[in-house]
């Protein structure tokens, strides 16, 4: 008799310890954040993940009143900052904001020392913004597309393009560009798009094939000029800007997409608020203006599950574009 009530004793008391720790865990989670959290942007300022980044950033801190700081840890087609953010303790407050181009680093860099599949939990879909192909209008004073098309053909190699990084989507576009038309342009890798931007604008550079998202401003100053979308349809932003498909090149669709991850390890009791809070920040009419002026779409809602099978078929698709392409690193 003596033994059964000690047993009972032991399983009443351990039956109130989880549900004391899971209190615990669900105080912890509805609470986050109560500190700054971190959000590693492997890009230098100025670019195009900056240019959804911060405005993110802004709003999120408006709405919790926790400073979602950014930072900027750019080089090697962001691939310095995925693995910093892949080595970062997984507590709920260092997030990542990655890109198209971490699904194309794998095929393009062997030796990466983080997964972007098994390395980090998939948070969210931010953002979808067509690529554009701007040039500076005092290196390449063509009126269109046409115009354009006919200086490279004459002059094979005499011109260049910026990119985010050797690996990145700017990278490939240029490649796809240069293998559907039948052209030679230089390939002058960055550390991000905002140091080939502005090298762009300043005359460095003779061309890129950029996100609309960082280019957008530019466009609207005169500063660049926007020859083509990708795609097969006009942005609804830039509707004078004539799409790929209607130039002649139906196969030319490249789009950077920017999305959310938590290191590998994060606690599983705080993914649900952190997306919701990222959701909420992301819903607010201050930030689908912004999208909207950027030329981004406002991506459907997707699981983290819906999210991470997306990210796979992107590895696999830019797989196969490196391997048609024969895209290399600079």
């Amino acid at each position: 008799m003596t033994h059964e009530i000690n047993r009972r004793t032991i399983l009443r008391a351990a039956a109130a310890g989880a549900a004391v720790h899971c209190g615990f865990g669900y105080a912890q989670a509805s609470a986050w954040p109560t500190k700054p959290v971190t959000l590693i942007v492997p890009f230098a300022a100025g670019g195009g993940t900056d240019a959804f980044a911060r405005p993110l950033s802004a709003q999120f801190s408006r709405q919790t009143g926790k400073t979602l700081v950014i930072e900027n840890r750019g080089g090697a087609g962001g691939t310095v900052g995925a693995s910093i953010a892949a080595k970062a303790v997984p507590d709920g407050y260092n997030l990542f904001m990655g890109a198209v181009h971490h699904t194309i680093a794998p095929s393009m860099y062997p030796k990466l020392d983080y997964n972007i599949e098994s390395d980090f939990i998939p948070l969210l879909l931010a953002a979808n913004v067509p690529q554009v192909l701007v040039v500076n209008p005092k290196n390449i004073p063509a009126k269109d597309f046409k115009a354009f098309l006919a200086t490279m053909k004459s002059a094979p190699g005499k011109y260049n393009y910026g990119s985010a990084g050797a690996g990145t989507s700017h990278h490939l576009a240029g490649e796809l560009f240069k293998q559907q038309t039948g052209t030679f342009i230089t390939h002058i890798p960055y550390t991000g798009a905002g140091p080939s931007l502005r090298d762009l604008v300043g005359g460095q550079v003779d061309m890129m094939f950029d996100g609309l998202g960082s280019s957008a401003a530019h466009i609207k100053g005169g500063r660049v000029k926007a020859l083509m979308v990708a795609g097969k349809t006009r942005n609804a932003a830039f509707p004078d800007v004539p799409c790929a498909a209607e130039l002649g090149l139906p196969d030319y669709n490249v789009t950077t997409w920017y999305g959310l991850w938590a290191p590998k390890g994060t606690p599983a009791d705080l993914l649900p608020r952190i997306t919701d809070e990222m959701r909420k920040a992301l819903s607010a009419d201050e930030l689908k203006a912004i999208w909207a002026t950027n030329g981004a779409d406002f991506p459907a809602a997707m699981s983290s599950q819906q999210f991470g099978s997306f990210v796979s078929g992107e590895v696999k698709r830019w797989t196969a574009v490196v391997k048609s392409s024969g895209a290399k690193l600079d």
